[in-house]
């Protein structure tokens, strides 16, 4: 589960907590008779897929210490904060998505100011004349009461939904530190074993890099490329090169960027791929020329919402690192987008923000877990790129602005479970390359599909203009529908009026005192 850490990134926590019988995964129970001896398990059943052995295996290998019962004791002992917490979240449930937080925090917000309105109202109503002092504090008092248990009724909701996405953070962080306290107690147990080694290329890069600062004292720099250095870390001081245009740090050992890059004023461009961040500065944001931004290949759990701020932005490279999602405003914010690659993440959904990118022409989002797309996504009308493969059993339809996407020249939608292309996908006038490989598709069919792309556009456009037909057809049925039911009822009111005449007309000639008598009418029989 999503709770549990992750190897990759907590190798030592994951092996340690895989063996507190409390954590680790029960087998299901077994019914024996107690007369009839259990039979050897064998060696096939003994092993389960699920089963982290074989990375077991690994880390013993490498880390021989963690065999020792005295060590993995005292770890066991020094995360039992750990197994706690996980205990605990693993009742109250999964971690809520970033719009669904930022909606929450939304709704907390307008309830205090709303609280905040009617509390200031009760405080300015005056006193009515017939109601003594004491009484009416009283009475504001109350009323101040009412009013607050309101409020946190209504909050109750959103603010159980911000503080569990607090404990999750507050999880991610303990499960970082514990990984760190099980890491030295490793170390500690190794010490006097192992020798520490100086790696003489790091020595070669921190005069490199005291180099460039020194030289940056001297004159202007617009330039700075230090990839495959094997650099840990980025000095401060390099927030003071102010000239500085492109700067290149990718395929390094960085765990973070310094937060005095905001001072890099005129930066346009920045590579910080293939590196080792888990987070970036939020004073990133205060990049305000930045052009391009490519921070793939890291460990990335979520971008900073100041990146929203970076409005020149016209390509940005999240791709191959752990995002879930995308800042809420991004799309309101980056206007100026061309292209965005955030494939190879987990990305859940796109922020309904998302279709404001009106400059966005490439998109690339495959291996994701996305669940479908916002509604409006058929306003990127400049789109002329789009690849949402692989995102598998996660996508299985497409909206019905999607044939609005009139630019779009290149589809892939291969590797997922999509039943139906859109009914306007007939629409797609300038598409050249389309996937659709990988998928159960019914509408069209699969003789359609795999007759190629002139074939599918076709098929969609023909029924298309069925859809249209049967829907005029309908309109007719209903329009000489009203008009017969409008022809009876004029037609009734007109011979009720006729026969309403008729009838007053003999009723005034019968009942006339003045009409001649027939003197046949008259005589008695």
């Amino acid at each position: 589960m999503a709770m549990d850490p992750n190897p990759k990134s907590f190798p030592i926590l994951s092996y340690v907590m895989a063996r507190i019988p409390s954590l680790s995964p029960r087998p299901p129970a077994v019914e024996f008779d107690i007369e009839q001896p259990a039979s050897p398990p064998s060696r096939h059943a003994a092993k389960n897929p699920s089963d982290l052995s074989s990375s077991s295996s690994q880390i013993v290998d490498d880390m021989p210490h963690l065999s020792d019962p005295k060590v993995l004791a005292s770890m066991t002992s020094a995360i039992s904060d750990v197994a706690q917490t996980r205990s605990i979240l693993k009742t109250l449930g999964e971690r809520p998505d970033h719009e669904a937080i930022d909606t929450a925090k939304a709704k907390l917000a307008d309830v205090e100011a709303n609280l905040s309105a009617k509390l200031q109202e009760i405080v300015l109503s005056p006193r009515p004349a017939d109601v003594e002092m004491l009484e009416w504090r009283a009475l504001l008092a109350e009323r101040e009461n009412e009013c607050r248990q309101a409020a946190d009724k209504e909050k109750q909701l959103y603010s159980a939904i911000v503080q569990l996405d607090e404990m999750h953070e507050a999880y991610a962080k303990m499960l970082k530190e514990a990984e760190q306290r099980l890491v030295k107690i490793y170390e500690s147990a190794e010490r006097g074993l192992q020798e520490e080694k100086l790696d003489p290329v790091s020595e070669e890069t921190n005069e490199e890099v005291a180099r460039i600062l020194q030289e940056a004292n001297e004159k202007e720099i617009d330039r700075i490329n230090l990839s495959s250095r094997r650099l840990q870390f980025l000095p401060e001081e390099f927030g003071r090169i102010r000239g500085l245009v492109v700067l290149d740090i990718s395929s390094n050992q960085l765990q973070n960027i310094p937060d005095s890059i905001s001072g890099l004023e005129n930066l346009e461009e920045l590579n910080a791929s293939s590196n080792l961040l888990e987070s970036l500065p939020d004073t990133i944001g205060l990049l305000q020329k930045l052009k391009l931004l490519n921070v793939s290949g890291n460990m990335l759990q979520a971008l900073p919402d100041s990146i929203c701020h970076c409005r020149s932005l016209v390509e940005l490279d999240v791709s191959f690192n752990a995002l879930t999602y995308l800042p809420t405003n991004i799309g309101h914010e980056l206007v100026n987008l061309e292209k965005l690659s955030t494939q190879l993440n987990k990305i859940r959904s796109l922020p309904s923000s998302f279709c404001d990118m009106i400059s966005l022409r490439y998109l690339d989002a495959h291996f994701n877990e996305l669940h479908g797309l916002p509604q409006a996504i058929g306003k990127l009308t400049q789109l002329e790129y789009l690849n949402l493969a692989s995102n598998f059993t996660d996508l299985t339809e497409l909206p019905h602005t999607f044939g609005d996407l009139s630019s779009l020249r290149e589809l892939d939608l291969s590797n997922n479970q999509i039943h139906a292309l859109p009914d306007t996908f007939g629409h797609l006038e300038n598409l050249e390359k389309l996937n659709l490989e990988q998928n159960p598709l019914v509408i069209p069919p699969m003789e359609v599909v795999n007759s190629g792309l002139d074939a599918v556009r076709t098929f969609m456009s023909k029924r298309w203009l069925e859809i249209l037909e049967e829907e005029d057809r309908k309109r007719t049925l209903e329009i000489d529908e009203q008009v017969q039911t409008g022809w009876l009822t004029r037609s009734t009111t007109w011979l009720k009026s006729y026969i309403s005449g008729v009838s007053e007309t003999v009723s005034g000639i019968v009942g006339s005192p003045n009409s001649p008598k027939d003197p046949c009418l008259e005589q008695q029989l």
